[in-house]
């Protein structure tokens, strides 16, 4: 899969996700299968401002190529300002945020709530597509609502103003992330356009992504909560869609390996105090499922060190390994 003159090793898209898809993760990600991760969504507005938050979503020293930065707002200047900023920065790719249903976003009428206005997704999109020289994609939703679904007339709107590729979740705005996601609407949505479609929403299994390529024939797949504290679904999807067959989930000995990696990249990326109180939610999505995990997820969320923290998972994992008669 190509988007612009960047070649994917693969069309499996982990999804961008606020407070999850920093630097550390993405990198894991990638090393596990992704073909392509962008960054945690940045709002155009303090991207400019240059906060040391900010600046450390768009950190993506040591990825591998394309880097993609993804970017909200509502101003097309300001959006336009905001792209040139992250190539000047090193973006090789910039996405374009109108998918996300949180109220804090479409209250300032940004992210999914600008399906509601093609004109304006339109200057949107032709101010940043403008401005860089860069690939410039966007995710979108199936529509604001149940009985407003314009996905397929913004993805034309989007083809138009040179848009190069297109991620759908086969939700609207008004579902979130409630019920089930539907993959007719992204089926029309491919089929109105010609420019690469990625679906995305509830692709959990290999064999849901399967049936999904098939239901909606879509050129790619993009996974978000599904990575949460399980990274290997990339590897797995991408060894099914290949050979048809299933992978063995990863050992318990690995993902203690893995989350122990990746809990150090987290203390360097964020230092210590940060660090540890980020990594929480991912000890907790990797324990998730396992023997006493809950008693676990609570007493490791009561540490505020670093090795105490390393420790502790250390000894979760460990036990479970000998539970399971796996050398540790």
């Amino acid at each position: 899969m190509r988007i612009g003159p960047y070649k994917l090793k693969n069309n499996l898209f982990l999804a961008p996700m606020a407070g999850v898809t920093d630097r550390p993760f993405r990198r894991l990600c990638r090393r596990l299968g992704t073909g392509m991760a962008a960054s945690e969504m940045v709002s155009s507005n303090s991207l400019l401002w240059g906060s040391q938050k900010t600046l450390r979503r768009a950190d993506h020293a040591g990825e591998e190529d394309p880097r993609a930065v993804q970017i909200v707002g509502s101003d097309p200047a300001m959006m336009a300002q905001a792209a040139r900023y992250n190539v000047d920065n090193g973006a090789q790719i910039i996405d374009i945020n109108m998918g996300c249903p949180a109220k804090k976003i479409c209250n300032v009428y940004a992210g999914s709530a600008l399906m509601q206005n093609e004109k304006l997704v339109a200057e949107i999109l032709e101010a940043i597509v403008k401005s860089v020289d860069v690939p410039v994609t966007l995710k979108i939703r199936t529509g604001w609502d149940r009985a407003n679904k314009n996905g397929a007339a913004i993805a034309r709107v989007a083809e138009d103003c040179g848009i190069q590729a297109l991620a759908v979740h086969g939700r609207t705005r008004a579902d979130a992330f409630q019920g089930e996601a539907e993959y007719d609407t992204i089926a029309a949505i491919k089929a109105a356009v010609k420019i690469p479609v990625i679906a995305n929403g509830d692709i959990g299994t290999p064999e849901k992504a399967a049936f999904v390529l098939a239901r909606t024939g879509a050129d790619g797949l993009m996974i978000g909560r599904a990575a949460q504290g399980n990274p290997w679904i990339f590897r797995e999807i991408a060894h099914f869609l290949a050979t048809g067959e299933k992978l063995a989930p990863p050992p318990v000995t690995e993902v203690r390996d893995t989350l122990l990696d990746h809990l150090e990249t987290l203390y360097a990326f964020y230092g210590e105090y940060s660090g540890v109180r980020m990594a929480r939610k991912h000890v907790s999505w990797y324990s998730k499922g396992l023997r006493d995990g809950a008693a676990f997820r609570h007493r490791v969320n009561q540490v505020e060190t670093r090795e105490a923290q390393l420790a502790m998972v250390r000894e979760f994992f460990d036990v479970q390994a000998q539970a399971l008669g796996l050398a540790a």
